[in-house]
């Protein structure tokens, strides 16, 4: 029993057992008690952070109930859809047969409105995991929870001291007031509004302020947009559903002093990482994705999106309630666990990030033509942390000299190594060893992938080896064949990968007892390497789970190959076009200009690779005129600075007795009465300038460069464009709200202008 169960429950084996033979031998052992719960899911409104917001609540809460199972029980899941949309939820982490895996019209089809479904399958694993909707944005408003699977007490891998420990399941999560689907579209199209928000834009005047203006310079003139360490800005975070609260006692039992506690943390944020600290000491780390790890002792730690962490904190005194501190990477917001009973004793919070001195380090880790530079030095295992130069309470703060200035470290990797740097001990990936021998089978062959994490930050486009979900095959894997993936990160962002089904080794130095994860948070510049067994047939996602990346398409799917079809897809062309629905999706834009000389705006819907966009200019007499100009264009190349486009120009303007215009070309000017077709291309010059080359029916040909957005102060932009028709346009626009800005500019054909300009 041990044996077949271990086998299973670590996707690891010296003989590659079949699974048929392997899925009946579990469910004969472990079908002895049968857990149900019932979950009704249903829309609700909250008033999390001073506004009335729709949120999604099962069973009447946020988060989810935490289910709780021991090993050897069967789990039956009863999911009631009592929302007027369609939902389903992922075990995270879990080890179960495919169709039971909760991913919408990949392996099921979405659970309909007003229906219920049935997921049930057996425990056969233990440790700390969650679940949530795998359906669109749902996860962000409300459809997370915990997912806790014990251990009998005669597990021979029961620790004393450590699994027999008072705990405490804690998820973290975010809230804002925006609708997860206006945040997907904003970051799509470049929005300032996160960062003013969290008081993270990085203008001119704030670089000269800082000392930055020529890093800022050369930032700009590798076609980089200021840095932000995470993508969207959140009102609150929550523990548990709640900013603070205050842990007692557990089941009846106050807590005192040397009382030690475990801390079961799941991270179910939509794309927030968050620094875990203690105000009591030190945090000693025993599991990580549910897997048990050799105990290993910490200052803090930072859990990536989706990742598990299992914790044991002390109390140290008595009369005393010592905060446990979750604060997200980019330092706006927290959310606390007191922990004992007393006088709170306060965790200090983590200073503000010194972002001209990371935007410093952007531009040397970019080349001019986008790529990474190599920087002669091999990072891994979330050892060398490049937003380290970030962090004062590490290099200093930004008013001091720093810990690394006047030290010749150019080219040594410890620049970037917080352990290195300072006596605060920060847990990586490489301190991380199983308790278990974690070692693949032998007798089989081996299927190595390598692929890069890549991306396009201005248009929010995230993809593997240059590609979207819909634009990649399935990967063919065979059953009980080991699967080596080399990953290595050519975005500037952390992405927390996840594969659905397995656990894989993470190979860190520990040899035969290399970690077992289901999560790998790849870190800027990063490659990791990680391995896993092919036993259990079906079709499994391997994604970012930072949730706006993978609706943008950062993910693949592993199938096995010879499967037999699931049930669950009877009409598996169509689920596959669902499932691409995601990272087709085209985004919406539009800016209109109420202004003293005429109306001009834009509308604009982009997807992934195209762009349908129409601007307009519409003066208040003749002699001002009208134009409109529309674009249908592909982007092209992995950052996506060209694109060619076909196009229609129409404008008229009324001229006067006898004025004839040519453009700078000698060429008699149609552009006062044009109706022309036209083709094109677009491309991004270094200091963001976008360059416009175009010819249009006739024969005339027109050269433009402009730029939007430049931003001079904080909430201050300027804009400019001049073409070789003769046309030029100077403003400024001071912005006021997420969608209200005022503007004053000048135009050529339309003169002066002061008006409010509105954008959605």
């Amino acid at each position: 029993m041990k044996i077949i169960k271990w086998l299973f429950q670590k996707t690891l084996c010296k003989k590659v057992l079949p699974v048929v033979i392997l899925l009946f031998a579990t469910q004969i052992i472990y079908a002895q008690k049968t857990v149900r719960y019932d979950l009704y899911v249903k829309d609700t409104i909250v008033n999390f952070a001073g506004k009335e917001k729709r949120a999604i609540a099962v069973n009447g809460q946020i988060p989810m109930p935490t289910l709780t199972f021991t090993e050897g029980d069967t789990a039956e899941i009863h999911v009631h859809n009592l929302l007027k949309e369609e939902t389903s939820l992922h075990w995270h982490g879990l080890f179960l047969p495919n169709k039971e895996d909760g991913v919408p019209n990949l392996t099921q089809m979405p659970i309909k409105p007003n229906t219920t479904h049935i997921y049930r399958f057996p425990i056969i694993q233990n440790g700390t995991h969650w679940y949530h909707s795998h359906s669109g944005l749902q996860e962000q408003i409300g459809m997370y929870g915990n997912f806790v699977m014990l251990k009998k007490t005669n597990d021979p891998t029961f620790r004393k001291g450590i699994d027999d420990l008072p705990t405490v399941p804690i998820v973290l999560s975010e809230w804002t007031n925006l609708k997860p689907d206006n945040i997907h579209r904003m970051l799509h199209n470049a929005n300032d509004y996160p960062a003013l928000k969290k008081n993270s834009v990085q203008s001119y005047a704030e670089a000269m302020k800082a000392g930055h203006f020529k890093t800022k310079l050369k930032n700009e003139w590798k076609r980089m947009n200021a840095m932000d360490v995470s993508d969207v800005y959140y009102e609150k975070i929550f523990m548990n559903g709640k900013p603070s609260t205050n842990l007692k006692n557990i089941d009846g039992k106050e807590l005192k002093a040397g009382d030690k506690v475990r801390l079961r943390i799941s991270n179910g944020g939509a794309s927030s990482y968050f620094w875990l600290t203690y105000a009591g000491g030190k945090i000693t780390v025993v599991a990580n994705d549910g897997n048990d790890v050799e105990p290993v002792e910490v200052d803090r730690l930072i859990i990536a999106v989706s990742e598990t962490y299992d914790i044991i904190v002390t109390i140290p005194a008595e009369n005393t309630a010592y905060e446990f501190l979750a604060t997200t990477e980019d330092r706006t917001n927290s959310a606390s666990i007191y922990i004992g009973n007393g006088i709170k004793q306060l965790k200090s919070p983590q200073p503000r990030l010194k972002y001209f001195e990371g935007m410093k380090m952007m531009n040397d880790m970019m080349k001019m033509n986008g790529e990474l530079n190599d920087m002669g030095m091999q990072m891994s295992l979330n050892q060398m942390d490049m937003n380290v130069v970030m962090y004062p309470e590490i290099t200093g703060d930004a008013t001091t000299k720093t810990k690394m200035q006047g030290m010749k470290m150019d080219n040594d990797p410890n620049r970037y190594n917080a352990n290195a740097l300072a006596d605060i001990v920060t847990l990586n990936y490489a301190m991380l060893k199983s308790t278990i021998n974690t070692t693949l089978p032998t007798n089989t062959t081996v299927k190595e992938l390598k692929f890069e994490l890549t991306g396009n930050m201005n248009r929010y486009v995230w993809s593997m080896n240059n590609k979207v979900v819909s634009e990649a095959d399935k990967i063919l894997i065979k059953k009980g064949e080991n699967v080596r993936i080399v990953l290595y990160n050519g975005s500037m962002m952390r992405h927390p990968m996840h594969l659905h089904g397995h656990d894989f080794r993470l190979l860190n130095g520990q040899g035969d007892n290399a970690p077992l994860k289901n999560i790998v948070d790849i870190m800027p510049m990063e490659a990791d390497t990680l391995e896993f067994n092919a036993n259990v047939e079906g079709d499994w996602f391997f994604h970012c789970h930072i949730l706006y990346h993978m609706m943008s398409g950062m993910g693949r799917v592993f199938s096995y190959e010879n499967q037999a079809p699931n049930p669950l897809i009877p009409n598996s062309k169509l689920a596959q076009r669902k499932l691409f629905a995601d990272d087709r999706k085209f985004h919406f834009m539009a800016e209109n200009d109420f202004a003293t000389n005429g109306n001009d705006g834009m509308a604009m819907f982009q997807n992934t690779r195209w762009s349908i966009g129409s601007e307009w200019r519409l003066g208040y007499n003749d002699r001002h005129g009208y134009e409109t100009e529309t674009h249908i264009g592909r982007y092209i190349g992995r950052n996506q600075w060209l694109m060619p486009f076909i196009g229609f120009d129409w404008r008229y303007r009324k001229l006067g007795h006898n004025e004839v215009e040519k453009n700078l070309f000698g060429q008699i000017n149609t552009k006062d009465n044009r109706a022309q077709v036209t083709l094109g291309v677009n491309y991004t010059l270094p200091m963001l300038l976008i360059a416009q080359a175009e010819i249009f029916q006739d024969g005339n040909f027109r050269f433009q460069i402009m730029r939007e957005d430049i931003p001079i102060a904080k909430r201050l932009r300027a804009m400019f464009m001049v073409n070789t028709d003769k046309e030029y346009m100077f403003g400024l626009d001071y912005i006021f709200s997420k969608n209200i800005r005022t503007r004053f500019h000048y135009d050529s054909d339309m003169g002066l202008g002061i008006g409010l300009s509105l954008n959605y």
